[in-house]
C-alpha cells in the first residue's frame, strides 16, 4: 500500500523547510498531500504564495506521516490551531510518524506533550520553549521513536531523507539521495 504523508502550511512557513520534504516524498513515489491552514492559498515568510492541496479543514484522513515545516511566524500559526494540536495528538496516539522542524518542535509539538521524555532539536535558541520534560539535543536531526525533529532551513534536506527513511526504508532513502547529488 502507497504511504500516505501530509504536510501542514501556515501562513509565515519557511519556503524550503515545506518544499524540500514535499519534493524528496514525491520522488519516491509517497502520496503527499499539501494542506494550507486557512485556506488553500497560503503565504510564506519570504512573500512567496504556494497554492496547497487542500483546505487543513477539508482533510479527514489519518496519514502514516505529518510534516510541520517551521518559520517563526508559520510555526506560530501552526501552535494556535485546535485541528493540528488534534492531528497531532491522534497521529501520536496511534504511532504514526510526526516530523517538524526549525521553530515547531518547540512551538508546535512540545506543548502538546509528545516530545516529552524524548530527545529533540530545533532553530538555535527555541529550546527555551522546550517543556522541562524533553531532552534538547545540538544535532542537525534527531529522530526518537516516532518523532523527527531538525533545526532549521540548511538542515532540510537530511530531515526530508530521515522521514523518507523511516516511511520506505534506508534503501529508497539513499536511492534518492545518490539521485540528487546529496552527500549528507
Amino acid at each position: 500500500m502507497k504511504k500516505k504523508a501530509l504536510i501542514i502550511l501556515a501562513e509565515g512557513f519557511e519556503e524550503i523547510e515545506a518544499i524540500t520534504p514535499i519534493d524528496i516524498l514525491r520522488r519516491a513515489g509517497v502520496d503527499i498531500t499539501v494542506a494550507g491552514l486557512g485556506g488553500t492559498s497560503i503565504k510564506s515568510a519570504r512573500n512567496v504564495t504556494v497554492n496547497t492541496d487542500v483546505n487543513l479543514d477539508d482533510y479527514d484522513t489519518i496519514p502514516d506521516a505529518i510534516i510541520f515545516p517551521g518559520g517563526l511566524g508559520g510555526a506560530e500559526n501552526l501552535s494556535r490551531s485546535l485541528k493540528v494540536r488534534g492531528l497531532i495528538e491522534s497521529m501520536n496516539s496511534k504511532g504514526k510518524l510526526i516530523a517538524a522542524i526549525c521553530a515547531s518542535p518547540a512551538l508546535v509539538l512540545s506543548p502538546t506533550g509528545v516530545l516529552d521524555g524524548k530527545s529533540a532539536t530545533c532553530y538555535p535558541g527555541m529550546e527555551a520553549n522546550f517543556s522541562s520534560a524533553v531532552k534538547a539535543v545540538k544535532e542537525n536531526v534527531v529522530q526518537d521513536g516516532n518523532i523527527i525533529t531538525s533545526r532549521g532551513p540548511a538542515t532540510t534536506f537530511p530531515f526530508a531523507l530521515k522521514i523518507l527513511e523511516r516511511l520506505l526504508g534506508k534503501e529508497t532513502a539513499d536511492s534518492i539521495a545518490e539521485g540528487t547529488l546529496f552527500s549528507g
